[in-house]
């Protein structure tokens, strides 16, 4: 059976391979836990009638900021975003994110009902 890299080589025959590294993984940013001092604020909050939860108050880069976004998306299968460097999720996932936001290290504070 053919290497993965001569069948490409067969389909690309002009294709040369560079040398340079590969991207960094987002998930091994500079920012820590430890870094955070401030507890996260987890709230719930209905807008145009649909139920959200935002998640305030991260202290990290933008870049940690999304990777934080995506880890939380990822674990609940929700949709959300980030404005304003605050996650905006979509349903109301408050307990979970908290659950999930203290196992990870991070220190969280409910705001709300």
């Amino acid at each position: 059976m053919a290497d993965l890299r001569d069948q490409l080589k067969h389909l690309f025959p002009d294709h040369t391979e560079s040398n340079e590294p590969a991207q960094p993984d987002l998930d091994q940013q500079d920012f820590s836990v430890k870094d955070q001092t401030a507890p996260l604020i987890c709230r719930f909050e209905k807008r145009k009638g649909k139920g959200t939860t935002i998640i305030e108050g991260f202290e990290g880069d933008s870049e940690a900021l999304k990777a934080l976004a995506r880890m939380i998306k990822q674990q609940f299968s929700v949709g959300g975003g980030i404005k304003e460097h605050s996650i905006i999720l979509q349903g109301n996932y408050r307990e979970q994110i908290m659950d999930f936001l203290k196992q990870k290290g991070y220190k969280t504070k409910r705001v709300g009902g």
